[in-house]
């Protein structure tokens, strides 16, 4: 676990404090050794998920590198590559839910690369 990231975590007010850390706690869980870094100055998991804690709420955020038009509908906001989920409070946390999310877009990521890779080898 990244040092920095445990710094940027504690620099919460409540809840989003306890939501970060129960996010981290379910993205490290699903993937243990993740590369887990400081990005933009919030928490980066290997370019593929972030978190980051707002005001009132935190975002969960994922790329959309490979997903298909309705796995995008999964997720809020604007962005052309990353989207997210928003979190209010502990209780707005579905366990199942974030880890069934958290599969999609590393397979979804894992078929693009491999797609990639392919392109450029031929």
């Amino acid at each position: 676990m990244s040092r920095e990231v445990n710094d940027y975590i504690e620099r919460q007010k409540s809840p989003q404090k306890e939501i970060c850390q129960r996010l981290r706690s379910i993205i490290l869980k699903t993937y243990p050794g993740i590369k887990e870094e400081m990005k933009l100055g919030v928490p980066w998991y290997e370019g593929r998920y972030y978190i980051v804690a707002l005001k009132a709420y935190v975002n969960l955020g994922f790329s959309l590198k490979g997903l298909s038009n309705k796995e995008v509908r999964l997720f809020q906001g604007g962005g052309k590559t990353m989207k997210h989920v928003k979190i209010r409070s502990l209780e707005e946390i579905d366990e199942k839910k974030i880890v069934g999310l958290l599969k999609v877009v590393k397979e979804a990521s894992n078929s693009y690369r491999k797609e990639e890779t392919l392109r450029q080898d031929g």
